[in-house]
């Protein structure tokens, strides 16, 4: 039985699961390369394994890069809420093949990672620090 190019793939995974758009999952292929990149790599052999957790931050860091202060509203459009959803969106990639997985790894990998909020928006606020300091110094008149 032939492999399913990355595309067939994807179409067999959303008629089955149709929660996250074909970008959600173009992404985290992207994502993971980016984590390849990013990961310290074994001296000898094809490279190394990349964990649930590991994927998560590389995630992060990549859709901040990719998209700024959108990234929240990005990953919503895609279906995409919570570090749950990362994990369904690999472990869909993993059942049809196209990304493998140890024995160790589960989708649970993926529960409780960070809040969507703390990591997408907050850091585009303006510092409450710098919001309390030009308030004050506007009614002393220094």
């Amino acid at each position: 039985m032939k492999k399913p190019s990355f595309q067939e793939a994807i179409e067999q995974i959303r008629r089955e699961d149709p929660r996250y758009t074909v970008e959600a999952y173009d992404f985290i292929r992207e994502a993971l390369d980016y984590a390849m990149k990013h990961l310290e790599r074994p001296r000898k052999g094809h490279g190394r394994h990349v964990t649930g957790q590991e994927l998560l931050v590389s995630i992060r860091e990549f859709t901040l890069r990719e998209f700024g202060p959108i990234s929240k509203r990005v990953l919503n459009h895609w279906g995409i809420h919570s570090t749950e959803d990362f994990g369904h969106v690999v472990f869909n990639l993993v059942d049809k093949g196209i990304l493998g997985k140890t024995e160790g790894d589960r989708i649970e990998d993926f529960a409780d990672g960070y809040d969507f909020a703390d990591a997408f928006v907050k850091p585009f606020l303006p510092d409450d620090s710098s919001v309390t300091k030009q308030t004050t110094t506007k009614g002393t008149g220094k």
